[in-house]
C-alpha cells in the first residue's frame, strides 16, 4: 500500500498528483455512496479506510479499527481493498465472475483491486461487495474468523506437542530408549 503520511483524508487527497487525485476522489465518492452506514472514514495504513471504530468494537487482533474497505493511490492509479471479498470465497467467485461478464480485466491481489480509472472497475460488483455487510455483520464475521483461527492454531499447537513427545520417545536418547536400557542391566 502507498504509505502516505497524511493525517486526514483532505491532506491525503491534496498530496496526490492531479491525475491520481481524480481517480482516488472518484473511487472515494463511489465507496461512500455504496457503503452501509456505521463505518467511519479515516486515514490508517497510509490509505483512506472505512472501518468499524474502536469505540464500537475494540477486540481486534492488532488494536486498530476493524477495516472493511480501504483506498490507496499507487504509481499508476489506485488500489481498492475490499475485505469482504477477501474473507468470503463465494463472494470472491461472484466478484470475479461479474468482472468477466462486464468484459473488464480484473487486476486483483488477495484483497485489493488495482485500477487507473473507475472505468476499469465492474462497478456493480464493487457496489455489491461494499454493501455486503453492515458493521454488526462485519464484526460477527470477524469474530467467527478469529475463533476459527484460534482453533486452528490450538490444533496445530496440540499436533506439534504430540509430535514432539512422540519424537522424544522414539529417539535413542529419549525416555523410552533409556527405560529399555536400564531394564536390561
Amino acid at each position: 500500500m502507498f504509505q502516505n503520511k497524511a493525517k486526514t483524508v483532505a491532506e491525503y487527497l491534496a498530496s496526490l498528483p492531479p491525475d491520481r487525485r481524480a481517480a482516488i476522489s472518484g473511487a472515494r465518492d463511489f465507496v461512500r455512496k455504496h457503503l452501509p452506514s456505521g463505518y467511519v472514514e479515516e486515514m490508517d495504513w497510509g490509505a483512506i479506510t472505512w472501518a468499524v471504530p474502536l469505540s464500537r468494537f475494540a477486540d481486534t487482533y492488532n488494536g486498530r479499527p476493524l477495516c472493511y474497505a480501504a483506498l490507496a493511490a499507487t504509481k499508476r492509479g489506485g488500489s481498492l481493498y475490499l475485505m469482504p471479498v477477501y474473507g468470503d470465497k463465494a463472494l470472491e467467485a461472484e466478484f470475479r465472475a461479474a468482472f468477466k461478464r462486464a468484459g473488464k480485466k480484473l487486476d486483483m491481489g488477495k484483497s485489493c483491486v488495482h485500477f487507473r480509472t473507475l472505468d476499469d472497475l465492474a462497478l456493480d460488483a464493487v457496489a455489491k461487495a461494499l454493501a455486503s455487510a453492515t458493521p454488526d455483520e462485519w464484526i460477527r464475521r470477524y469474530e467467527v474468523s478469529r475463533g476459527a483461527a484460534r482453533r486452528a492454531r490450538a490444533k496445530r499447537g496440540g499436533a506439534r506437542a504430540k509430535s514432539a513427545r512422540a519424537a522424544v520417545g522414539a529417539h535413542p536418547s529419549g525416555s523410552a530408549a533409556r527405560r529399555s536400557v536400564s531394564s536390561s542391566s
